[in-house]
């Protein structure tokens, strides 16, 4: 059998290199150059040995021609837990703004707040009344003393059950009729005479953010003969003393209310006859604000300022 005679040049090559199998073909790399096994490094020393060996490997291979190659990027190393800060993030929230102050939250609630300090609301008054030879004392703040006990004198009846005198009446704008405190006080006087008769309060005053209001109990010739709770409004702390003695004028009149004192006041038939014959109606000007309003008042009356009568 005759012997092949020997390839040479490039023929020998290229026989080579299609007999030579494809996996021998392959370039050769390290495992840990690898970009996929560094993902999976889970501690620095063996990143750093991962590292070191690449670098031998890469260094041992000749150089050749053509353009660089880049090498493959490797996956960063997990860092240690114990030198990273945690990240915690903490959401900030602008905080709320106060409340706008109003002269009823820092001028009203401030004054009633400082009188319920003084004195309660509750209990009734801590002196007691004076102890006179002969006669026993009545406490006038718990007491019901001669309540309906018996009648006044004729005399007596008929000056409180006296018709009202039609010039003593006024009229407010918004068309109520009423008649001056002083009037009732008159009254009193000339039926018990001054000293005769008072008011006992029997509670405190009660003093809220705008109104005032206070039990008394009118007291006749040493026996009770009517009750009646006085209001008065205020505007303005510094108008408290002066709400105080209206209060005290409002619960008499509600008191002589129970003795026939100007009882027409509370008669339908009394107050339309009244006003149709005595009052008018009148379109009237602010002279500040120029704002129009119709008022009630007596046709013997005339407008005051600050409102002046328009057409």
């Amino acid at each position: 059998m005759a012997v092949p005679r020997a390839r040479s040049g490039l023929s020998f090559v290229l026989s080579s290199s299609r007999c030579t199998p494809f996996a021998y073909r392959i370039p050769h790399r390290s495992f840990s150059s690898s970009p996929v096994s560094a993902a999976f490094v889970n501690s620095a020393p063996r990143a750093a040995t991962t590292m070191t060996t690449s670098t031998t490997s890469t260094a041992a291979k000749p150089a050749t021609s053509g353009p660089p190659r880049t090498a493959p990027a490797t996956a960063p190393s997990k860092p240690s837990t114990s030198s990273t800060p945690a990240r915690t993030v903490t959401p900030s929230f602008p905080a709320k703004e106060p409340p706008v102050p109003t002269a009823r939250a820092t001028t009203l609630d401030t004054a009633a707040n400082a009188a319920r300090r003084q004195r309660s609301l509750t209990d009734g008054l801590s002196d007691q009344p004076p102890e006179v030879e002969g006669v026993p004392a009545i406490d006038w703040t718990r007491s019901f003393h001669g309540l309906g006990g018996a009648a006044f004198t004729p005399e007596q009846q008929e000056i409180l059950l006296a018709p009202i005198v039609q010039d003593d009446v006024e009229v407010k704008p918004d068309g109520l009729l009423y008649l001056p405190e002083i009037k009732y006080r008159r009254i009193l006087n000339r039926a018990f005479g001054p000293g005769g008769w008072g008011l006992a309060p029997r509670g405190e005053s009660i003093v809220t953010g705008k109104l005032i209001t206070r039990e008394y109990g009118l007291v006749v010739q040493g026996r009770l003969v009517s009750i009646a709770r006085g209001e008065q409004q205020y505007f303005d702390p510094d108008g408290i003393p002066t709400a105080t003695e209206g209060c005290k004028s409002n619960a008499l009149m509600r008191c002589c209310k129970d003795l026939g004192i100007a009882s027409e006041l509370w008669d339908p038939r009394f107050i339309r006859t009244f006003t149709k014959e005595t009052t008018k109606e009148v379109w009237v000007e602010h002279v500040s604000t120029k704002k129009k309003k119709k008022i009630v008042l007596r046709k013997d009356d005339a407008v005051r300022y600050p409102f002046k009568e328009t057409k």
